[in-house]
């Protein structure tokens, strides 16, 4: 009985991190670089040595960013290019948790997208692209899981050249 309140909690709680997170519309990326943190590329970061942070990956969006372990990342609308912080903030990291890394300038592989940090509320680094903060959905279970695409009109995966991906050829 306990077990079937918690879950029941659980998911009362996502559906209002969920929520807190839709509606609206937001700005677009461009190129660019970020407001804090050391931007790097794929061609001058990439070593034998260390592996890389973020990578790209063939989905049924087509190519997009994911993680060393091939978990997508998203962009939000609502975060505003360059400004050094995150606009996904109390419930909605719920659902959004942001993408950390421990280095100044992480890894990347098969990128065209400017790829730095900035410092969370809790001092952690959250990597960016392009100068807006990246995302994992709590959704995506496993490698290569794009069900964050669009959500509330406002989450989109993140292309090797860091753009939002807005357009897919699957459903989600």
């Amino acid at each position: 009985m306990k077990k079937q309140w918690g879950a029941r909690l659980s998911i009362v709680a996502l559906a209002g991190a969920l929520t807190a997170c839709g509606g609206g519309a937001g700005t677009t990326p461009t190129t660019g670089t970020p407001a804090t943190g050391t931007p790097t590329t794929a061609e001058s970061t990439t070593t034998a040595s260390a592996p890389a942070e973020l990578k790209t990956a063939s989905t049924a969006a087509g190519q997009v960013v994911v993680d060393a372990q091939g978990m997508s990342v998203y962009f939000f609308t609502k975060d505003v290019k360059d400004s050094g912080a995150s606009a996904c903030t109390g419930a909605c990291i719920a659902a959004w948790p942001p993408v950390l890394t421990e280095s100044d300038t992480p890894a990347v592989e098969g990128m065209t997208g400017t790829v730095g940090t900035i410092s969370t509320p809790e001092g952690k680094k959250q990597v960016t692209v392009n100068g807006l903060p990246v995302y994992y959905y709590v959704k995506d279970k496993a490698a290569g899981d794009i069900t964050g695409q669009g959500v509330n009109d406002v989450w989109y995966l993140v292309s090797p050249a860091g753009e939002m991906v807005k357009s897919s050829s699957g459903g989600y």
